[in-house]
């Protein structure tokens, strides 16, 4: 199965809860920090609602 890299590169002081909720709920904590998932469309859809928080790279 193919895998994505997210990585948490703006704060989520100031954010919507939904948004600080999601951001935990894929793994992430503080700036910089990096997690790696599984690339189906629950991961991709909650990586869309924070994309202005994250980059992502496909891991092949």
């Amino acid at each position: 199965m193919a895998k994505i890299e997210i990585r948490l590169v703006r704060s989520v002081i100031g954010g919507k809860p939904a948004q600080r909720r999601t951001v935990r709920a894929l793994g992430l904590g503080k700036i910089n920090s990096t997690v790696v998932q599984n690339d189906n469309p629950a991961i991709r859809g909650m990586v869309r609602v924070v994309s202005h928080l994250v980059e992502v790279k496909e891991i092949n």
